[in-house]
């Protein structure tokens, strides 16, 4: 935080007017404003709101209750022997005022010769485009770890119980991503139930960030249980996705090696993109998190970009972790047009960050199609490899019916080379399929799964690589021409012959 420090005394020295901090941690921010008006002496912190009015000045106490506009031509009269620091809560809501609003230009005109700083504070807000000049914005970021170490030894020894050094770093390390009054939260509870801090409290962060995930309009957290030893396959992605668990160790920064960006999984319905998203996280013990790229568009204008920021904010707060970005063909694929340039600017972002990105967030999106695909978004350096899973090989499909078999009917052994056969241009949900519709068939008549009926179910099943045929094989020409590797290590597929 002493870079944000830094960077917020320098922009008061400067006599910045008007400053919005892009946080929703308000306590937090009234915190570092007092502290940086000690550093920067004589300057004082006010504080206004809309109930209570103004705090932190003598014989001015409750100025400007209700009257917004007040506050400001209090400060714009103030005395500049005393510089003064204005935090305005809540001050976003009365800017659509034309009063307001052109106070705020007036004040910005005049506290640019005067020390007087006007700080709004709010995570959420569209300013109107009036106020595009005048505003300064300054992102404040989640707690990091000194600040959230600094935050629980000081709690724990309020509480009359220090913390011993390695459980502070669990715990440390556990509430990164979490707000400081989410911390707060988390061991309020944890003092009304056992009167202390402890390793036991590990449960309850992991079911705060939980939490706080499910706040997101936009971010889901997925509980899974996959590995890959569930996916039939894929032996070359598995291969390359274990040298990329490796780049996430001390180990491998000593040795020079950058963080892991990504990987774009792209390839036909059922193959198996999904259960390899929900497997890295699992094998690598680090949390999924789930974008749904359409619920970043919202209807305000402005509102797509602010909720892809924080979108971003969150889960590089909760790094190490998967970010998986579900068909992300249907989201960034559409015509710019017809939104005004709002999937363009929210994909620039995004973009951005993928490119410029140190935190150890890896990016798993999964594209059934690339034909809709931007082209900025194949460009090297977004990902570290794209990868196309095609339809199962023949010794895939062997490997796959095997593993449904199996995981249904534990010590069942049924000939499989004739259901192979007749599964050609299967992709792994269909087979798998075909396993349920064979098991249906046996039960039914009260006996053990049969060859037979496996190979009934397949005849009954029309795979995709029939109706779509035309679309598959395009997919394969364009990986054929170096764009993309094959997440098989055995290169026959649904056109072998």
């Amino acid at each position: 935080m002493k870079d944000w420090d830094d960077h917020l005394d320098l922009l008061i020295r400067a006599r910045t007017p008007l400053i919005w901090i892009r946080s929703g941690e308000e306590e937090r921010v009234e915190v570092l404003l007092e502290q940086a008006s000690l550093r920067l002496k004589p300057r004082r912190l006010a504080t206004w709101d809309y109930i209570k009015g103004l705090k932190g000045v003598l014989n001015s106490e409750g100025l400007g209750a209700k009257q917004p506009i007040a506050v400001l031509q209090w400060l714009q009269n103030l005395d500049t022997q005393v510089p003064t620091i204005l935090l305005v809560k809540d001050f976003h809501r009365f800017c659509e005022d034309p009063g307001i609003a052109r106070m705020l230009k007036n004040i910005y005109v005049d506290l640019r010769q005067n020390p007087h700083t006007v700080v709004l504070c709010t995570g959420h807000w569209n300013p109107s485009h009036d106020l595009d000049d005048a505003l300064t914005i300054l992102d404040l970021p989640l707690p990091q770890e000194p600040e959230l170490k600094s935050l629980l030894n000081n709690i724990a020894q309020a509480s009359g119980n220090s913390l011993e050094k390695d459980v502070l770093e669990e715990l440390t390390h556990a509430c990164s991503g979490l707000s400081e009054a989410r911390v707060r939260q988390v061991a309020a509870r944890a003092l009304a139930q056992r009167g202390k801090l402890s390793r036991e409290d590990l449960t309850e962060v992991l079911e705060e960030k939980r939490q706080s995930v499910a706040r997101s309009e936009v971010l889901e957290y997925c509980e899974t249980k996959a590995t890959p030893a569930d996916i039939g396959g894929l032996d070359a992605l598995k291969k390359w996705l274990d040298q990329r668990h490796q780049a996430f160790s001390d180990e491998a920064r000593e040795f020079g090696l950058p963080l892991p960006r990504g990987v774009l999984l792209v390839g036909p319905q059922g193959t198996g993109k999904s259960l390899t998203a929900k497997a890295i996280a699992h094998s690598w013990s680090m949390p999924l998190l789930r974008l749904d790229v359409g619920r970043l568009f919202a209807g305000l204008v402005g509102a797509s970009e602010a909720r892809t920021r924080e979108t971003i904010q969150r889960a590089e707060a909760m790094a190490p972790c998967v970010l998986w970005i579900d068909e992300i063909d249907k989201g960034f694929g559409g015509d710019a047009r017809s939104d005004g340039g709002t999937s363009q600017r929210v994909l620039a972002n995004v973009l951005t960050w993928m490119a410029e990105k140190d935190s150890a967030v890896f990016v798993v999106a999964t594209a059934n199609g690339v034909e809709r695909l931007p082209g900025e978004l194949l460009r090297k350096g977004r990902f570290d490899e794209i990868f196309l899973l095609d339809l199962p090989t023949k010794e895939e499909r062997f490997s796959i019916l095997q593993l449904h078999i199996h995981q249904r009917r534990e010590n069942l052994q049924v000939p499989l080379i004739a259901v192979v056969d007749r599964t050609k241009g299967f992709s792994g949900a269909e087979l798998e399929q075909t396993v349920i519709e064979a098991m249906h068939l046996a039960f039914a008549e009260k006996r053990e799964l049969e060859e037979s009926d496996l190979i009934l179910a397949a005849n009954q099943l029309v795979p995709l690589s029939r109706t779509a045929k035309e679309q598959l094989n395009s997919l394969k020409e364009w990986a054929s021409t170096g764009r993309a590797r094959p997440a098989s290590l055995m290169l026959d597929s649904f056109l072998e012959p």
